[in-house]
């Protein structure tokens, strides 16, 4: 496994055998880096791909809820309208879910 080591500024995390000289996303400076324990490193990168696909699914859902404002905005009939508010609503909570489990996972330090 490689090394990472995070800015203790912004929180970026960098994987190499050494800091970074300067942060790539807030320019501090080498010595604000830390190195993440064995521990830490593996939590990082088991959480890898399920942050990919929780990141997915919003983008996903978020293409629901725009077609389903474009249905909406067609309003062909009632039940044609009400199916489309019914889904966007429902991608809408999909979005949240996804959303709210990556900020659970980098309160636990796992992205």
């Amino acid at each position: 496994m490689k090394k990472l080591w995070k800015c203790s500024v912004c929180g970026y995390i960098h994987e190499g055998e050494d800091a970074p000289e300067k942060c790539p996303k807030c320019d501090a400076s080498k010595d604000k880096f830390v190195q993440l324990s064995d521990e830490d490193a593996n939590k990082v990168y088991m959480s890898d791909r399920t942050n990919d696909i929780h990141m997915e699914i919003v983008n996903l859902a978020a293409r629901i809820i725009a077609l389903c404002e474009e249905g909406i905005n067609i309003n062909l009939d009632p039940p044609c309208v009400e199916a489309f508010k019914r889904a966007r609503n429902e991608a809408w909570v999909i979005k949240q879910r996804s959303k709210a489990e990556m900020e659970g996972h980098m309160k636990k330090g796992k992205w």
